[in-house]
């Protein structure tokens, strides 16, 4: 059915191919890489690229580098203490944060808009584990608050990409960024509210005591994967 879609689409839209032979799309640029599973192709362009870069360093810091020691003063005095991680907890954060990391890959990867809302909703999930590993009662209160919301927001998410296949009859962004296809509005609003509740602005508030949180540099994935994913759910709903 993908074939024949498609097939429909390219013969009554000139389209412009790179050199690769894969489709030109509307903000992105030419396509350097494809990944097809099946009906599904996942794909990159210069501009997702640039973001997989990214996900794929701090991934790698993750991977490598070992947790900050984090030194706190007593009010009224010269002393001061460190905190240390165990070494479960370091381990714990470590698995989480690569999983973000290549949850992050994935969504910038995505050529199918259901695949988008599924490493998305994996990335806010990942970002709950990575801070609720830290035993301390005001950092747990506020990793459990911002669950509540990623929970929530994975609502409009998946209710967005449904929209977008009741409409449109597909999820490939391939045949979504042609001009034949229109994404309702309303469709794409849903998709950037799922996204911003996941912790964009304005509602990151609900992640300020996870900054006090040891374990830099795995606490950083919670803000990098939230901030490409938000990137790359912008350059999606400006392409449909």
């Amino acid at each position: 059915m993908y074939e024949a879609i498609t097939a429909s689409v390219t013969a009554s839209v000139p389209v412009s191919e790179s050199a690769y032979g894969f489709t030109q799309t509307d903000i992105e640029g030419q396509a350097l890489f494809s990944l097809p599973f099946g009906d599904i192709v996942n794909f990159l362009t210069p501009y997702t690229a640039v973001l997989f870069v990214f996900a794929l360093t701090f991934t790698i810091i993750a991977l490598i580098s070992k947790p900050e020691r984090q030194v706190d003063t007593v009010m009224g005095g010269d002393a001061y203490y460190t905190k240390d991680i165990s070494r479960e907890t370091l381990r714990f954060q470590r698995f989480m944060a690569i999983a973000c990391g290549l949850a992050t890959m994935g969504g910038i990867m995505a050529g199918d808009v259901f695949n988008f809302t599924l490493f998305t909703a994996f990335i806010g999930i990942t970002n709950i584990g990575i801070v609720a590993a830290v035993k301390n009662k005001h950092i747990l209160d506020n990793a459990f608050e911002y669950g509540l919301l990623a929970m929530i927001g994975t609502l409009p998410l998946f209710v967005g990409a449904a929209l977008v296949l009741a409409t449109t009859g597909t999820l490939s962004m391939w045949i979504l960024f042609t001009p034949e296809v229109a994404v309702p509005l309303f469709a794409k609003l849903l998709l950037v509210i799922g996204v911003i509740a996941e912790g964009m602005a304005p509602v990151f508030v609900a992640k300020a005591e996870i900054t006090r949180a040891p374990g830099a540099p795995y606490i950083l994935m919670v803000h990098v994967s939230s901030l490409l994913i938000f990137l790359r759910v912008i350059e999606i709903v400006i392409s449909m």
